[in-house]
């Protein structure tokens, strides 16, 4: 079922995070939050480069416009990935000086969700945003610790989220014409000894691949009756995030961190390919 795992990036990223695939330009965008990095990296080339935005970074995504846009401590932020201009978009938390922005990804309509967190990660203080194609931000779930994990069913009816303290997936009803989410259901519970649940991608099955932080490893999930599928051992304890990429989408990339670790290839970026497709990383529609 699974190809050998290959340390692609050995960036040694002080935490690596946030994969995102860019099918139409085939690149992988990660980011260093600590680092405040932004990676691109051209897996034909083997060539990863790295932009340095000057504030954490918790998440990446690409937009129709050719630029990407950007989660940053300060709010979202459009990034011109040629020229490395950053340029300001709208900060909904000026007034909290302890939050930044965590995970983000687009839904299938195009709009960018992208969660907070405090600097302690465990208060209620975050909030998940969603920034719709006409830059207007709207709160969407409110009282979150650390803003983690996103994925929307390949039918688009299902939301699916992760506050990482709380250990559970949690399924939102989605109307992907008006972006409203409702009727929380728990429906998967990561054990205490597995670690932290982090960044998920979900595949064309409607299975969820989670990452395990302090758990060495990545998970599949069914979110029908929230039982474990599969496992894939990682050489690093904090797995942050994966994402499908390649021109199948068939390759698995996962992101890890560096801090607190001694794992000689932790921070770096793996790779392994899959006889499973991943759904596509939808882009920003502005």
């Amino acid at each position: 079922m699974l190809g050998e795992l290959e340390l692609v990036i050995d960036a040694k990223a002080t935490l690596g995070e946030g994969p995102c695939w860019d099918s139409k330009k085939q690149l992988l965008y990660w980011v260093d939050i600590l680092g405040k990095k932004v990676h691109i990296y051209n897996p034909i080339t083997n060539k990863n480069k790295e932009i340095f935005v000057g504030q954490m970074v918790g998440s990446v995504v690409p937009s129709k416009s050719g630029n990407v846009i950007l989660a940053l401590e300060n709010g979202f932020h459009w990034l011109n990935p040629d020229t490395e201009e950053l340029q300001a978009i709208y900060d909904p938390e000026s007034h909290l000086q302890d939050n930044r922005f965590n995970d983000g990804k687009c839904d299938p309509a195009g709009r960018f969700w992208a969660g907070t967190t405090d600097s302690v990660g465990i208060s209620g203080e975050g909030v998940l945003y969603c920034l719709d194609a006409d830059l207007t931000v709207k709160k969407k779930l409110e009282q979150v610790s650390t803003s983690n994990g996103l994925a929307w069913s390949p039918n688009h009816t299902y939301m699916y989220f992760i506050d990482t303290p709380t250990r559970k997936v949690v399924r939102f009803d989605y109307d992907v014409h008006t972006g409203h989410i409702t009727n929380p259901q728990d429906v998967i519970v990561i054990p205490k000894e597995e670690g932290l649940p982090d960044g998920m991608p979900i595949d064309e099955e409607g299975m969820l691949w989670i990452a395990h932080w302090g758990g060495s490893k990545v998970s599949r999930w069914n979110p029908v009756n929230g039982e474990q599928l599969l496992t894939i051992p990682i050489p690093a304890l904090y797995v942050t995030s994966c994402t499908f990429g390649g021109s199948d989408l068939n390759e698995l990339y996962i992101t890890t961190a560096r801090m607190h670790s001694t794992d000689s290839s932790a921070g770096g970026v793996f790779r392994i390919k899959m006889n499973i497709r991943g759904c596509p990383t939808y882009q920003f529609n502005g």
